[in-house]
């Protein structure tokens, strides 16, 4: 009634490669932010993750807390560091961040 017919026609018809053209930018901003975020973050996890799982008895290991410490027990989900003669602490495995070289600590 208030709508001519060439308008409505166009409006139903559509053009598809416009369309395309629109989704393009959120295509690209995806990709770039999962090479840019994504994966990198996914890369350190499997790498920490390993870590963990090779910790042994006798590692010297900093700790989230910015604790520095000799692995003295090992258990599944759980570890005991020694942080000093006759101090030791029990920590999940998560919670270490990083394995030092031996001899770092003295």
């Amino acid at each position: 009634m208030f709508i001519s017919p060439a308008f409505a026609q166009a409006a139903a018809g559509g053009d598809t490669q416009s369309t395309l053209m629109s989704m393009l930018p959120l295509v690209l901003m995806f990709g770039v932010l999962y090479f840019v975020m994504i994966r990198p973050q996914m890369r350190k996890q499997k790498e920490h993750k390993a870590m963990i799982e090779a910790l042994a008895k006798g590692d010297e290991v900093v700790t989230a807390g910015g604790l520095l410490g000799k692995v003295s027990k090992i258990g599944d989900s759980h570890i005991g560091v020694e942080i000093a003669t006759g101090v030791e602490v029990q920590l999940q495995r998560s919670a270490v961040v990083q394995v030092l070289p031996k001899g770092s600590l003295k």
